[in-house]
């Protein structure tokens, strides 16, 4: 008995899923023009979520380049006209300052102090670029976590001696020398010769900084020869990168600096510091934070669309209704239930969502797929979106339809038999 009756609710299920086809078949103007509106919906929310995604992981993986145990501590600002020059444009701080930080903050493994300054015309043969000139030490590769891709970085001797040594990052190289070896040549920085020594790998670019448009050159050679300024006590320098023992220490060696500084440049409250401290954990949380708000927010804008295509099912839906008057009468006529009248018109809205659902995945990866190539980021594909796209298609069908099925199963069948 109950193997008969699963066979007969099979068998009417099968019925009703054919008939909900041929339906939408017969129809196909219609039914693409319903679907359109979920296909709109449901891409947008899929390519959207994939390439906020994909921006904020390109976003977080250059932030982290920077180092992600590092704190950038930078000089004051300088103003020129009232306008502010930015961090580092003051002489703060000193080479003694980066070097006490160094050997009486605890929570640091390593720092490797920079002198930098942009706009600087480097020459090679008939080629001429301007680009930012950075005067290191030997501690930036391992502070930084970037070795030399040819070549080799600064060794004690030649800061010792301010060696006129080069080392170039890969967009300068490429800009100079093209394809042929960097390694040995003499480059004119400001009219002095430089050698050659190294060459950085890629990095890509933070913000408006480019860290592969720039040449490293010794610190000491950078503050006599190229600034030629000096602290009233000491080298000045426009800041220091000091990399912690690990993550769990970022915060430790903030605090350190900070109370480091402020004893040295004898500073209390109130007064302001004279310096900035930069922790690059911050800056990749803040940024994260940021963008995926602004993908959520711009996820549900596109989820309008999926309101709008859930209107326009219910709306083709009792356009069908009033159509086919006539053949739900003959239906219930021969025997067709309420049931299987509101089955029928509830499989095809579901049909008409879930299918449009579909096709909007494969048009919302395809955009997704066009833009990481195009904006060259990471391709993020987000199987929640995917998931919860789907799902909200078919709920969207499911309620859009209950309305014109409803009314369709409640139609007396005498007066639709009568109706034109």
């Amino acid at each position: 008995m109950l193997e008969s009756e699963s066979r007969f609710n099979n068998s009417l299920a099968t019925e009703i899923l054919t008939m909900a086809v041929q339906s939408l078949w017969n129809n196909k103007l219609r039914t693409g023009l319903t679907m359109l509106g979920m296909v709109i919906g449901i891409g947008s929310v899929v390519a959207i979520t994939s390439v906020g995604q994909g921006v904020q992981r390109a976003t977080e993986k250059q932030i982290q380049s920077l180092g992600s145990d590092v704190l950038l501590v930078l000089a004051g600002a300088s103003t020129t006209g009232g306008i502010n020059q930015g961090g580092g444009s003051a002489s703060t701080l000193t080479l003694q300052d980066a070097q006490a930080v160094a050997k009486q903050v605890t929570a640091s493994r390593a720092m490797t102090a920079f002198l930098q300054r942009g706009n600087i015309q480097v020459v090679y043969g008939g080629q001429n670029v301007a680009t930012a000139v950075v005067g290191t030490d030997l501690n930036y590769p391992d502070v930084k976590d970037s070795y030399p891709e040819q070549g080799q970085f600064f060794t004690q001797e030649d800061l010792n001696n301010a060696k006129p040594v080069a080392v170039l990052g890969v967009k300068v190289k490429e800009q100079l020398f093209g394809s042929q070896p960097a390694i040995g040549e003499y480059i004119r920085v400001q009219k002095l010769q430089f050698r050659v020594i190294g060459v950085m790998p890629p990095k890509g670019a933070v913000g408006n900084t480019d860290q592969d448009d720039r040449i490293f050159i010794p610190l000491t050679n950078m503050s006599s020869r190229i600034v030629g300024n000096n602290a009233i006590s000491g080298v000045s320098i426009s800041g220091f990168w000091l990399a912690a023992k690990d993550n769990t220490q970022l915060d430790a060696a903030q605090f350190q600096v900070t109370n480091l500084l402020r004893l040295r440049h004898n500073i209390y409250p109130p007064q302001r510091d004279d310096f900035r401290i930069i922790n690059q954990v911050d800056v990749v949380n803040a940024f994260t934070g940021v963008v995926s708000l602004f993908t959520v927010m711009i996820g549900a804008i596109a989820g309008i669309s999926l309101l709008v295509g859930g209107i326009g099912i219910a709306n083709i839906m009792l356009v069908s209704v009033v159509e086919r008057t006539r053949e739900i009468g003959i239906r219930k006529a021969m025997g067709a239930t309420k049931n299987a009248i509101l089955s029928q018109f509830l499989a095809e809205a579901i049909l008409v969502s879930s299918v449009g659902g579909g096709i909007g995945i494969i048009f919302g990866m395809v955009i997704a797929v066009g833009a990481a190539n195009f904006m060259v980021i990471p391709l993020v594909i987000s199987p929640l979106a995917v998931v919860a796209g789907f799902s909200i298609s078919v709920a969207v069908g499911l309620v859009a339809g209950v309305v014109p099925a409803r009314n369709a199963a409640q139609l007396d069948p005498i007066a639709a038999l009568r109706s034109e």
